[in-house]
């Protein structure tokens, strides 16, 4: 169903973002990497092309810039424009301070990526998808975007944010062939909560340590049944737990087996 279909990824570099490129690539997708790590991406559509014969097409760019992202999309060589699935995944968090406490810096790189980011890249790509009539953008939200939980706070407004923006999508797309869904994880062991620590992996490690989380390559499968529905279904929104996580607040401390 995806085989030679064009699948633009943002944050393709690591976690999420990557595990999605190697259950797309396997299944016969042409690739549009997006990351800020260069070398990250090269090596990816490396592994991607000796594993799956995949093509891949790279950019390297931090999609809270704007006029960066209109222009990189724009100058796609004419065989990589006509994009089918975009999927929003670039996101991050950065500490768990109390807002009388937080730094503004912090709260304004996760707006502008979060947030900012994923409309600057959506509307884009979006009026090509309109224009065919075909499409669909799957965002990468949060159990945060339905729960906030202490010292969340700004996190969790932008993946608030990011399900109000899918449903909104949804909503002006009506009429269209193009859908708009939002696959929202739990706890996942990714690069997340290193990055929210900047770069302290022995704190970032306590994270994973109260129960088994969920993996990248499972949020992957769920992007891929979203992206692989017949035309008529959409699936709207996904939230996708590990077993030992009833809410972002109340855990089972199995530890990890």
């Amino acid at each position: 169903m995806l085989k030679s279909q064009i699948v633009m990824i943002t944050g393709a570099s690591a976690g999420i973002g990557k595990a999605c490129a190697q259950s797309f690539a396997r299944e016969g997708a042409r690739l549009i990497l997006v990351a800020r790590r260069e070398e990250n991406l090269r090596q990816l559509a490396a592994e991607l092309a000796t594993e799956h014969g995949t093509i891949c097409h790279l950019i390297t760019l931090d999609v809270r810039d704007r006029l960066a992202v209109n222009a990189a999309v724009e100058t796609l060589p004419a065989e990589w424009r006509e994009i089918d699935i975009l999927l929003n995944n670039a996101g991050l968090s950065r500490g768990l301070d109390k807002i009388q406490d937080a730094d503004f810096l912090d709260w304004d790189e996760m707006i502008d990526t979060n947030i900012k980011g994923l409309l600057w890249v959506s509307r884009a790509v979006l009026p090509g998808m309109v224009a065919r009539d075909r499409g669909q953008v799957i965002n990468i939200g949060s159990v945060a975007g339905r729960q906030v939980y202490p010292g969340g706070n700004v996190y969790c407004a932008t993946k608030h944010a990011v399900r109000a923006l899918t449903q909104g999508m949804r909503i002006d797309l009506l009429g269209t062939r193009v859908k708009a869904s939002s696959v929202d994880p739990g706890l996942v062991e990714t690069e997340f909560s290193e990055v929210r620590f900047r770069g302290d992996t022995e704190r970032a490690g306590q994270t994973y340590v109260n129960f088994p989380p969920l993996q990248a390559a499972d949020i992957a499968e769920a992007v891929l049944f979203c992206a692989t529905r017949p035309p008529h279904v959409n699936v709207q929104d996904m939230l996708i737990m590990p077993q030992d996580q009833a809410a972002v607040y109340a855990s089972h401390p199995r530890g990890i087996q």
